[in-house]
Parts: structure tokens; C-alpha cells; sequence
């Protein structure tokens, strides 16, 4: 495999030769040097390692340069390598513009010239990103290739699940030469998409999330029998209460069936999350919170479905969808809520081949100066308005009230109402869709009149309803009547505990109707379906998880 790559871009050939020599005296025999003396010559470096399929660690971007600053390139090069880390070069009268492009491009660090002596100024700096880096699963499973037609929905639920887990692909169509070639060294046809290679060669037919994610360096296998807590779901509230309980010395391990952040996580944009001025995407701020709950110590097992919670004693037993199980003192509750599926004619069909749930980012570019067609009036709906308008010829966004202001933050509908290719239909609904083998047309219903109007579609994103997925607790845990967990004092009717409490005291806040069991986020019954209290609600189960610990 090729030496991974270090690359450095300032237009001052003195900063940039003295910069590349202490990087190849201290990393010379385990990466790359490259250098570039502008940010256009150094993103056509970039495509050039992207072609080759080799990997790219950091890059240290000056921020004065003509042209194309330092923030400005490291913000291009993101779509090329996301998950490099960033680094920015910078005078000390520039600091303020390097600590704004920490929110701009996730910036890891900045650096201040001159960084002389490295062994104090540079070295500790890389060393840590190339350690982070390092440890990416990503890295270590190296480029992988899908061979699939677009409007395969098998096909789509690869990509998708690789490319919420942060896991980079290469996406080869089926009827491309390139495609074919591999079908057949596979002894496949195109019939039998999707197709996975692995950097090592492996293929894999159609393959279930587990079997994808044990081979692209995902970690499925718990390490331990029995821990102190385990976190199941990692959206924004599994995920703070994994980096709080990892932090305070419990051992966690953080159980997820798809991809880390949730609804959260395929936010293009969250703009009202506080310490983000400029906003961030829900990738990004969901990697974020990976990255800072392994750095604590939480396992986080992907993939990995739990279908059933007792309790054995002190303990509760969780099994999973293979039959194996884990133990812990303490459970968190964390599964957030699924976009309601859409009925009508055609739709579920269509599920992965026009009609998506939720915000399918990498579709993005298939949208290019095409009609596309959102449904929902909420934060989500309007982020992905937003997003896909500077993809889409016009964007068709579908409520079923008279307006976005009751639904959706002040600040979305202002974005929205200055974005001229987006348009709103009130009172409308979907009815059905039609096509041959994917979505070619919809069927809009006037909720007013009930009048039907067929208009050319090839792509649908949904963001309405929130259904917890919670069956899996019948008969164990208490829920309201659409399935939301029952927790703390709504689990008292006029004073009296819920059947089968065993202790003397009444359920904690967040507690369920089984003691040590907690509920944090938009799974709890009557919680704030927001992103930051649903990240407080998961540190505030851990306080009382300690509380619960105590007193065994």
C-alpha cells in the first residue's frame, strides 16, 4: 500500500521548503511529503492522489495566499478527502480568522509561524492528528468499490450505510466498463448487485450491514461480557451520554444498528447548535463525538441491533439480533425516532430508487439541475430544502398546513423565503408515485379540495413524523400510547409507582419503569426534540446512573 500523504501549500517557497524538510526529518519514513505552492496547484495534487487511490493524512494550508486562501482551500479540498485532518498556518495577527475556520472547515489546529524549535511546536501537534488519523477505521480498510445501477435500492442501502459511517467508496456502475469488468472477474452478472470489493480484494454480494461493516474496519464485537453501561443508539443523546460516561470511568460501550448521529447526523446543516456561529453539518458534528468518546475510552459497536432487555438480578441482559447478548449494571435508552413512511401507491416500491427517508447527501449530485421533491415542515425538511437548492433546477418543498412558521426555526424560514429556486406547496400531500422499476412521477394530493395532479419526479426526500422504534420493549418497558419510553414522574399515576417497581423510592427523572434503565432524547416520552437537549438529556442519565450505581 502507498505511503500515506502530508501535504503542505504556501506560496512563500522559503516557509514552504522549511516546513516540508521538518516534516520529512520527523515523517519521512511513513508518509508522503508533498508540497504546493497555491491552493489551485494543490487541489489538482489532491485529485491526482484521489485517482491513484491513495490516502491523505493531513493538510497544513497557509492562510495568506493570492488566489485561494488557506481556509478557502482547505474547505474545497474537503469534498476530495472529509476526513483528513486540517491543519492552518497562520501569523499571530491572523489568529481570529483561524479560529472562525474552526467551524468554517472543522479545523484541527492552527499553527502560528514561525514554529521553531518543531520539537516543541510542530511535532506534538502532528504526531496527535496522525494518531487520530490513524485510528480512523476508514483508513485501515482503504478504498472500497461498489459495483451497482443507481436506481438499485440494495445498491443505495450500501452507499448509504458507508457513507453515514464516514467510510469512503467508489461507486462503479454496473453497465460502465470498469463495473462489468469486475462483475464478471466476480462471476457475477448485473443482475446480482450490488457487488463490494474491500482493499483486500474481498467481495461481497449484496451484503447485510454487519457483514459490510466487520469488513471495512467498523467494530461490531463487543470487547467485554459486562460493563457499567451500555448506550444504545448514537445520536445526539446516546452520544453525549457515551462521552460523559467514558469520561468519568465507567466502562461504556455504545451499541448502534446503522451509523453514528441519528437524524442528527444527516442534517446538512444545523445552524442553531450553540459554539457553531457558522453552523456545522450533522456528519461532522456526530464524527466529532465519536472521535471524543473513544478518546475516552467507550466502545461503539456498529451495526449491531438489540432486540431484547430483561432483568437478571442486579443486572440487564441485552441480546442481540445473532443471538449473542451482553451484560451491564445500567442501560441508556437513546434510539431517537424514524421518518414515518409515506403511504400510498408506488412509494414503498420506490423505497431507494427516487423515494428517500431522510437526507441522502451523496444524491445530491444526481439532482443537478433536476426537480426535486421534499416532504415535510419541520428543521430537517428545511435544511434539506436548502441544501438541494444549490443542486436541484427547483426545489418543491410539500407541507400539508398553510405555512413553515408554527413547524420550522425563524432563522430557515428566513434562509428559505431568500432562496428563489425553492418553492413551497401548501396543503399539499403525496398520494402515490408511478414509473418503470424507479420513481418517474408523483401523485400530489390538495388536502383542501382533494384534487390529484401527476408531476414528473425522479427524486422524493421525506422528513415527517417521529416514530420511535420501540417494540422491541413490549411487555418490558413502559411507553405511551405511540410508543414513546414513559420516564421519571410521568410514570406515577396520582402518586402511585408503576406496576412491578421493586424499590422504595420513586423513579428518577430519566429512569424507566425498570430501575437502572434510562431514557435520553427524542425516544423519551415529552422531550424537547432538539439537538442540544437531546446531548444534555444523555450527560443528565449518566449523573443519574452514578446516583442509581451508589446505591447498590
Amino acid at each position: 500500500m502507498a505511503k500515506p500523504t502530508i501535504l503542505t501549500v504556501d506560496d512563500d517557497p522559503g516557509v514552504s521548503r522549511a516546513i516540508a524538510r521538518d516534516l520529512r526529518r520527523r515523517y519521512g519514513e511513513r508518509y508522503r511529503v508533498l508540497r504546493a505552492p497555491s491552493g489551485a496547484e494543490a487541489l489538482e495534487a489532491l485529485r491526482e492522489v484521489k485517482l491513484r487511490g491513495e490516502p491523505l493524512a493531513v493538510m497544513i494550508a497557509d492562510y495568506r495566499m493570492p488566489t485561494m486562501n488557506g481556509v478557502q482551500f482547505l474547505e474545497a479540498a474537503m469534498d476530495l478527502f472529509p476526513l483528513a485532518r486540517r491543519v492552518l498556518l497562520t501569523a499571530y495577527a491572523d489568529t481570529g480568522a483561524a479560529i472562525d475556520a474552526i467551524n468554517l472547515v472543522d479545523l484541527d489546529h492552527y499553527l502560528l509561524k514561525p514554529w521553531s524549535p518543531p520539537e516543541e511546536n510542530l511535532y506534538p501537534v502532528l504526531d496527535g492528528l496522525l494518531e487520530l488519523w490513524a485510528a480512523a477505521p476508514h483508513e485501515e480498510a482503504g478504498e472500497t468499490r461498489i459495483v451497482g445501477h443507481r436506481w438499485s435500492a440494495p445498491s443505495f442501502a450500501v452507499r448509504e450505510f458507508l457513507a453515514r459511517n464516514l467510510v469512503p467508496y467508489r461507486w462503479l456502475a454496473a453497465d460502465e466498463p470498469e463495473g462489468m469488468r469486475l462483475l464478471e472477474a466476480a462471476g457475477l452478472t448485473a443482475g446480482d448487485v450490488p457487488l463490494v470489493i474491500t482493499a483486500d480484494g474481498k467481495t461481497m454480494q449484496a451484503p447485510s450491514e454487519p457483514e459490510l461493516a466487520a469488513h471495512v474496519g467498523l467494530t461490531t464485537t463487543p470487547a467485554a461480557a459486562f460493563y457499567d453501561v451500555v448506550v444504545i443508539g448514537a445520536g445526539p443523546a446516546g452520544l453525549g451520554a457515551a462521552v460523559y460516561a467514558a469520561s468519568e470511568g465507567l466502562r461504556t460501550v455504545l451499541v448502534e444498528r446503522s451509523a453514528t448521529g441519528g437524524q442528527a447526523g444527516q442534517s446538512s446543516r444545523i445552524e442553531n447548535y450553540l459554539g457553531f456561529p457558522d453552523g456545522v453539518s450533522g456528519a461532522q458534528l456526530a464524527d466529532r463525538a465519536r472521535r471524543q468518546a473513544m478518546r475516552f475510552g467507550a466502545e461503539i459497536l456498529t451495526a449491531r441491533e438489540v432486540v431484547s432487555l430483561e432483568a437478571a438480578g442486579a443486572g440487564r441482559v441485552l441480546r442481540f439480533s445473532d443471538g449473542t447478548s451482553i451484560g451491564a449494571h445500567t442501560v441508556v435508552l437513546a434510539t431517537g425516532v424514524s421518518y414515518r413512511r409515506l403511504d400510498g401507491p408506488g412509494l414503498e416500491e420506490f423505497t431507494g430508487a427516487g423515494v428517500y427517508y431522510g437526507s441522502a447527501s451523496f444524491e445530491a449530485a444526481s439532482c443537478q439541475d433536476q426537480d426535486v421533491y421534499i416532504v415535510g415542515g419541520a428543521n430537517s425538511a428545511g435544511q434539506a430544502a436548502v441544501y438541494f437548492s444549490r443542486y436541484a433546477s427547483q426545489v418543491h418543498l410539500l407541507i400539508r398546513g398553510s405555512g413553515l412558521t408554527q413547524s420550522m426555526s425563524h432563522y430557515l424560514v428566513q434562509q428559505i423565503e431568500a432562496v428563489a429556486n425553492i418553492e413551497i406547496h401548501a396543503h399539499t400531500e403525496v398520494a402515490g408515485s408511478e414509473g418503470e422499476r424507479r420513481l418517474q412521477r408523483l401523485i400530489l394530493r390538495d388536502n383542501g379540495t382533494d384534487a390529484l395532479t401527476t408531476v414528473p419526479a425522479s427524486h422524493l426526500f421525506v422528513f415527517i413524523g417521529a416514530e420511535p422504534p420501540t417494540q422491541w420493549l413490549d411487555g418490558v418497558i413502559c411507553r405511551d400510547a405511540r410508543g414513546f419510553v414513559l420516564t421519571g414522574p410521568d410514570l406515577l399515576a396520582d402518586g402511585a409507582r408503576p406496576a412491578g417497581w421493586p424499590l422504595s423510592r420513586d423513579p428518577y427523572h430519566l429512569e424507566t419503569s425498570v430501575p437502572g434503565v434510562f431514557a435520553a432524547g427524542d425516544v423519551r416520552a415529552e422531550s424537547v426534540k432538539r439537538v442540544a437537549s437531546a446531548v444534555g438529556e444523555g450527560a443528565m442519565a449518566v449523573s443519574l446512573v452514578h446516583r442509581y450505581l451508589e446505591a447498590q
